[in-house]
């Protein structure tokens, strides 16, 4: 990969502690939601019915398992549950073979980034393994994460926190020491479950929605090296102010405290 163009890697490498990078895949790496709509459409037609209003917008970073039981109802054994599921996968491999695709705006600056500041980075998503494989390979970026943890690897799908718990765990980054990077209210929740930072993308929801994430931007190539290890700046300033304002109320006569 290319130098850093903002001339800061030598900055960045000075600073402490480190942090481990973990990436949601859609809509964070690549926008394919359109190729996942179309996937689910498909699979309707060939079940003789069709896909709900919202329903697609309401799958967004949950396992296609939960998608097919939850949101469709199209099934309730676990074999049909898993049948329709690969179907689907199935269904949006062939799709991407088809179609044109590429990384969000900004992903590539933003990896080179933190590859050049010596920062680890994984891919942790509702998505399967070959799913991202295939997409990883067209895009060229095949050699962009040292961890991926897919679909196969969790039994809990996102809010549960155990997608990132174990891509922090294959890092070798306590959680708390590693921001998500995710555009999905599902994902949001689950990086805080695991006591991660979350920085928020607006590929799929407007900022407005966003608020519960540490930190929002449009396109990642926004942030530096530096903007994220501020965020536990941020978190050690503001415990340091709580402290201060309980230190100052323990130190009141007793009586204003009633």
């Amino acid at each position: 990969m290319k130098d850093d163009p903002l001339g800061k890697v030598g900055e960045a490498r000075k600073l402490s502690p480190p942090f481990g990078a973990i990436f949601d895949w859609d809509g964070v790496i690549i926008d394919s939601a359109r190729l996942h709509e179309r996937s689910w459409q498909q699979l309707a037609a060939e079940l003789g019915t069709s896909i709900q209003p919202q329903s697609f917008v309401k799958g967004f970073g949950m396992k296609s398992d939960r998608i097919v039981a939850e949101i469709h109802r199209w099934a309730t054994e676990p074999a049909e549950i898993a049948r329709l599921t690969n179907r689907k996968e199935t269904l949006y491999r062939e799709i991407v073979r088809q179609s044109e695709i590429a990384p969000l705006p900004g992903v590539v600056e933003w990896l080179r980034r933190l590859h050049d500041a010596g920062i680890a980075c994984a891919v942790a998503s509702s998505t399967q393994r070959l799913n991202i494989d295939a997409v990883l390979e067209r895009i060229g970026l095949q050699n962009a994460f040292s961890q991926i943890v897919s679909a196969e690897d969790v039994v809990q799908g996102k809010p549960h926190p155990e997608v990132f718990e174990k891509a922090a765990n294959r890092l070798g980054f306590a959680p708390e020491r590693c921001v998500v990077f995710e555009d999905a209210h599902v994902g949001i929740e689950a990086a805080h479950a695991a006591g991660m930072k979350v920085v928020a993308v607006t590929t799929t929801h407007p900022a407005s929605e966003l608020a519960r994430a540490d930190l929002v931007v449009r396109r990642l190539d926004e942030l530096t090296v530096e903007r994220i290890v501020q965020l536990w700046s941020q978190e050690v300033a503001d415990n340091s102010r709580g402290q201060r304002v309980s230190s100052r109320a323990k130190s009141r006569d007793p009586v204003e405290l009633l």
